[in-house]
Parts: structure tokens; C-alpha cells; sequence
């Protein structure tokens, strides 16, 4: 069987690729690693980096060319035959990370290297990826007795398994719930824009009128302006209770077991491996933050900063909602609804009003302008590449010496079968071969609203920023000048840093100079109006305050389950008391945030989610050189791109931080642009 899953070749061969090729071809790939890796602990001795270490880095690079377009298509082409193989094959993929991670002969080969005159010799990155390894074998248990190693082993499987079904209950709990309107009075409040949407999800499931769904671009303009209170209701019911026994609709994909299940596992495999608990084994793999208190106190100092503002916000709306519109009691599906009411009336200003001037293609075309003005280097579409959907874009970028850097996938819009939020990932990692240079590719996926009709794709001003936002992810990926695949691009890139460059570059949207190459009505031409931005600039920080206590109640619930694990923790009751000790917004009792948690429960920030904000202290920091030199300067962008784009994972996040800045990071930048101190 031709398997196009082995051919390493070209650009992965999406259109190809079937369900049935994917076992044998994972199969025969971890197969022939082991092989080989056997092979070379016999004969590359004495052990130096030519003869092992680079050797193996080829082998996990094609793996990796194997697995990653297969784990891609399970996110945005999800179906049943490929949901069956890729379960199938987790397992697979664990046995073989635990076996090399215990394999003492490894360790030691890998050891003799560090420990040899040769390491000294090294360039920073060899060494940086020798001294990751080490680490990464002590995670893997290689200190244990065979009993533990084992216990190990069978935690991880277990685990792979489990993260994934939870992302899988969720698409399913998502596309389970549907509702079917035909009458147009309940869409009262609705924009045109929703209302076109619903119905051409009508239309494609062969029904009159109009069809809601879970999905962002339909769920939030819906709590945002339907007058309709039951339709907010029943929708905010729906969409909280996704996956958990709470809903009358996706019980059947109940989280709520793998969750407990998640965290004792983790747990248990922290102190296998001589952590007190996971946000432990966390913070060692990789992280600025050291101690589980330094994080928790970040947090509560974020809080206790925050909290006086978010009081005043609520105080407000609700003072608002009852004066205005006679309603003495918010529910948390009247929040959005009357938040956007008085949003407008502060400052005549909604997403919507802003969705004409920001249509998809303008967008892209006007982010890759910013892009070129910044760093000097320019991107252009090329059409022929083999894709996995019709609607799914391919661009290059090039240097000034028309160099290829780097190449990606754009998926922009939300469809049934693809998962739900807006990611980057890799496709292929850059490397330096014998006849150059791997051109690193990135996946970037969004779910924006999809074009009806003849009008383009329009965002929102949030969606403007989530496109810039995976972009910077991308450009960290992409821009990379290191020639060795575990620490080129996003690969060993501390991960409580790894968010900066995607917050940095949303602070582009908000410029004048940034917004005038993109922000064009759609039907005019007509650039954004100076009052439409000057009203955005003035609602930028609305309800910052409660915001920001959201996410950091995210934040302290990770760090909660994960520190404080107890057997048989009550997770409601954690979350509860989180609630009690971070939030003034508290959702109702049936409201089950955790079941839809993907980030922590089957994405990798578990005992990560703070990375968010303590990034953002760093976006700041560094967004504030560009204001003091000119927010196109092109000596600062370049200093950017040199010291943190191009430099991956190969050295200490802080050390390329204060390389950039000239000092260690400050709080302040932060608390200016957030509103919690005088500018």
C-alpha cells in the first residue's frame, strides 16, 4: 500500500490520507525508530553528538512527520473511523515516549556526553536540547525501581487516552444540542449577521427558517444582543452544561469521571516520580515560575489588584440594568446582554458595529502589511497545495534575500467536525539538513463566522485579535534560526513564555497607523472612522476588571486541583471555593465550567493556565519599547525578531527577555494597559 503518511518527502498530502493508513504506517515508524535506536547505542560509541544524538533527532523528526498531520486532521476533520484509529494508536505513542524515556542505556549515553570535554564545545542550543533530555528522562521515571518505571508507563497510556476522549466528549456534547427556529421574532436583538449565519446552517440541513448552535460565532452574539431572555437562557444552559450530567441533552459524553480520573493519575505520577504533586512535576518541566507559592502568589496579587475594579463594574450593571430596564436581578445569561447595552450607551460601540470594517480577506492582507513593516519580511499565498478543506489557505514567507523562512495553513472558519477555540501547531519543525535548511510549516485554525453568501467572512474586533494572536504563535514557530528541532521555533520554549509573542502582536490592532492597512468597510472602502476608533480606544479597558478576575479564577482553579489533590477531591467544591475567593461574578449551581476545560484537561497547560498572565507581563513589558520607539520602528522589530523569534527554545526564556529589553520584566506596563494604574 502507497501510504502517503511515509512520505516525508513534501508537504503533508492531507487529501490523501485515510483512516486506514494511519496504524500501519505509526506502526511501522516506531518500529524502525527502536530498531535504530538499539542500533546506534551498539555502534556509535564513543557516544558525542554526531554519532547518537543527531542520528536520534533525525528519528523523532520523522516521527513526527508521521504523527502530526494524523493528530491535525483529528482536530479540524474529525470523524468516527479516524477518531477510532487515533485512539487506537495513543497508546502506541506513549509505550514508545515511555521506553525511550526509561531506557538506561540511553540515559547513560546521553549523560556521558554532558559530563564529556566534547559538551563545552557544544553550541548553546546542542547543549540546551542535552540538558532538556536530561531532564525529560528523570520525568520519565529513569531513577525508579522496575516496579514504579512501569506504573509509569501504564499512567501515561492511561492518560493519552483519557485527555483525548475528554476533547472528544466535548466536540460531541457541542454538535449534540441544535435549535431550530421558525418563527423570526424570537431572533429579535439578533444582528443580520447571526441571523444570515443560523440560516444558512438551516439551509444545510435541509430545514426552513433558522438553525442555532453551539459554536462561538452563533453562541456569543447570542447572549451578547438577543432581547429574547428564554432563548439566553436556554442557550447559556446548554452551552455550561456541555458534557456533564447537568445537560438534557450530552449526559452520554459526561466529563466528569475522566476529570477525576485525569487528576488522580497526574497525581500519582508526580509522586512516582518524588514531587509533592503535579504543579510540582509541572513548574520543574520548563517553566519561569519555580515553586507552586511564587505562582499562587502572582495570582492573588493579580486579584487583590483587580478585585476593587470588578466590584465597581458589577455595582454599575446592575445599577444600570435596573434604572434602564427595570431588571433588580442579573442572571449570568442577562451579563452580556445588558453589558453590550450598556457598553453602547457609554460609548455607542458594539462588535457588531465594528464587524463591517474588518472583512477576512482585508484582515489578512492588512496583518501581513503590519508583519512585512515590522520585521522586513513579506508573505504571499500559494495556491496547488494539497489541503484538507476547500475553505483552507497556504502562505510563504520570505526575507529581503527572497529566502524562504517559512510556510503555513490558514483554516479560518468554524465548520461541524472541527474543534471548537483558535490554535497554532506545528506541521513540520525547521532543521539544518546536508542541503540546507527544513523550512519550518505552522497550522493556524480559527473558528470565525464563515462567508454567506457573496459577502465575505466579517469579524469581530475580538476575532481581529485572535488572528493576530495564533499569527504570533505562528511567527515564533515560523521565524526560528535554530538548526536543531527540539529547540527550533516553539520547541523548549519555557511555557509560561510561550505566549508572548501572540499577546505582542495583538496590540497592533488597536493602532491607528496598524488599523488604517486593514480596517475597511467591506461594501465602502471607507477606513475606519476616527470616532469609531477613538470609541473603541475608550471601551478598550471596559470591564477589565472582571475580565481579569475570570481568567485568573481559571488560573487558581488549575493550580487548586492540581496542588491540593486529595483521593476523591471534590473538583465542584475547589472551583467553589476558588469562586469564593477570586470571582464577584457567580455562575449557578448547575453550571459544570470544568467539563468543557480543554486547555487543562486535554491540552498542555494543566497546572498552566497562569502562563496566560504571567506572559502577558512580558507582552507588555515589551510592547512598551515599541511605544517609546514607534510601533512600526523597524530597529526595535528587528531586535525582537533576532532576540525572541529566531532564537526558539535554544536559550533560557529570561536570559532572551532581558536580552531585548535590557532589564528584567516589569508588572507595571501591564497594570497601565489593563487600566489598574495611571498611565
Amino acid at each position: 500500500m502507497n501510504n502517503p503518511l511515509l512520505n516525508h518527502d513534501t508537504l503533508p498530502q492531507f487529501s490523501q490520507i485515510k483512516p486506514e493508513h494511519v496504524d500501519p504506517a505509526l506502526t511501522k515508524i516506531l518500529e524502525s525508530n527502536l530498531a535504530e535506536i538499539h542500533r546506534l547505542l551498539e555502534t556509535a560509541k564513543p557516544y558525542t553528538w554526531d554519532s547518537l544524538i543527531n542520528p536520534l533527532n533525525e528519528l523523532n523528526d520523522r516521527l513526527n512527520k508521521t504523527w502530526a498531520p494524523v493528530g491535525h486532521l483529528n482536530s479540524v476533520l474529525d470523524s468516527e473511523a479516524l477518531r477510532d484509529v487515533y485512539n487506537t494508536c495513543l497508546p502506541k505513542l506513549s509505550l514508545y515516549s515511555t521506553e525511550i524515556g526509561q531506557n538506561k542505556a540511553l540515559y547513560e549515553a546521553y549523560k556521558s556526553i554532558a559530563d564529556s570535554p566534547e559538551f563545552a564545545q557544544l553550541e548553546p542550543a546542542q547543549q540546551k536540547i542535552i540538558t532538556n533530555e536530561l531532564r525529560d528522562f528523570h520525568l520519565s521515571g529513569i531513577h525508579l525501581s522496575p516496579e514504579k518505571q512501569a506504573r509509569c508507563k501504564e499512567i501515561r497510556q492511561q492518560l493519552s487516552q483519557l485527555t483525548a476522549k475528554f476533547s472528544q466528549n466535548l466536540l460531541d456534547a457541542t454538535h449534540a444540542w441544535k435549535k431550530h427556529i421558525t418563527n423570526e421574532s424570537l431572533l429579535a436583538g439578533l444582528p443580520d449577521s447571526l441571523k444570515g449565519l443560523a440560516r444558512q446552517n438551516a439551509e444545510q440541513a435541509n430545514l426552513d427558517g433558522w438553525l442555532l448552535t453551539l459554536d462561538l460565532p452563533c453562541y456569543m452574539p447570542v447572549m451578547n444582543y438577543a432581547d429574547n431572555r428564554e432563548l439566553r437562557h436556554e442557550m447559556y444552559v446548554a452551552y455550561v452544561t456541555r458534557a456533564s450530567a447537568e445537560s438534557t441533552n450530552s449526559a452520554q459524553f459526561d466529563n466528569s469521571g475522566l476529570i477525576n480520573n485525569i487528576l488522580a493519575l497526574r497525581h500519582e505520577l508526580a509522586q512516582l516520580l518524588g514531587f509533592h504533586n503535579y504543579t510540582e512535576q509541572s513548574l520543574f518541566n520548563n517553566r519561569m515560575a519555580k515553586t507552586p507559592k511564587q505562582v499562587i502568589d502572582f495570582i492573588h496579587d493579580l486579584a487583590q489588584r483587580s478585585r476593587p475594579l470588578a466590584e465597581g463594574e458589577l455595582a454599575e450593571l446592575r445599577s444600570f440594568a435596573a434604572t434602564q430596564y427595570n431588571m433588580p436581578h442579573l442572571e449570568m445569561w442577562d451579563i452580556p446582554y445588558y453589558s453590550e447595552k450598556l457598553r453602547h450607551l457609554r460609548y455607542e460601540l458594539s462588535q457588531e458595529t465594528l464587524r463591517p470594517y474588518f472583512p477576512l480577506p482585508q484582515v489578512l492582507k492588512g496583518l501581513f502589511q503590519v508583519f512585512e513593516r515590522l520585521f522586513g519580511l513579506r508573505i504571499q499565498a500559494l495556491n496547488g497545495v494539497d489541503i484538507w478543506h476547500p475553505s483552507v489557505q497556504f502562505f510563504e514567507i520570505f526575507d529581503s534575500k527572497n529566502e524562504l523562512r517559512g510556510q503555513f495553513y490558514l483554516d479560518p472558519y468554524a465548520r461541524q467536525g472541527k474543534r471548537g477555540g483558535a490554535w497554532m501547531d506545528e506541521c513540520i519543525a525547521r532543521k539544518r539538513l546536508k542541503t540546507g535548511v527544513q523550512t519550518p510549516v505552522a497550522h493556524l485554525v480559527c473558528n470565525f463566522p464563515p462567508p454567506v453568501g457573496d459577502n465575505p467572512s466579517l469579524l469581530t474586533h475580538n476575532d481581529v485579535l485572535t488572528l493576530f494572536h495564533e499569527f504570533g504563535h505562528g511567527l515564533h514557530h515560523m521565524l526560528t534560526k535554530v538548526d536543531y528541532a527540539p529547540v527550533s521555533g516553539i520547541n523548549g520554549v519555557s511555557w509560561d513564555a510561550v505566549e508572548l509573542p501572540s499577546q505582542l502582536l495583538e496590540n497592533w490592532c488597536w493602532e491607528r497607523e496598524a488599523l488604517d492597512l486593514f480596517a475597511v468597510h467591506y461594501q465602502t472602502g471607507e477606513k475606519l472612522p476616527n470616532d469609531l476608533l477613538e470609541k473603541m480606544l475608550a471601551a478598550k479597558n471596559f470591564q477589565a476588571g472582571l475580565f481579569m478576575l475570570r481568567q485568573l479564577e481559571f488560573a487558581l482553579f488549575d493550580l487548586r486541583v492540581h496542588t491540593d489533590y486529595v483521593p476523591n477531591l471534590d473538583v465542584q467544591a475547589t472551583l467553589d471555593a476558588v469562586r469564593k475567593d477570586i470571582a464577584v461574578l457567580i455562575p449557578p449551581a448547575f453550571n459544570r465550567f470544568q467539563n468543557s476545560f480543554t486547555h487543562v484537561f486535554s491540552g498542555g497547560y494543566a497546572a498552566g493556565y497562569y502562563s496566560y498572565k504571567w506572559a502577558e507581563v512580558l507582552s507588555a513589558d515589551v510592547f512598551a519599547k515599541f511605544e517609546e520607539n514607534g510601533i512600526f520602528d523597524r530597529q526595535t522589530g528587528e531586535a525582537f525578531l533576532h532576540s525572541i523569534l529566531e532564537r526558539g527554545g535554544s536559550q533560557d526564556a529570561m536570559t532572551l527577555f532581558v536580552e531585548f529589553r535590557g532589564r528584567q520584566p516589569k508588572i507595571e506596563p501591564l497594570l497601565k494597559r489593563v487600566g489598574l494604574l495611571a498611565a
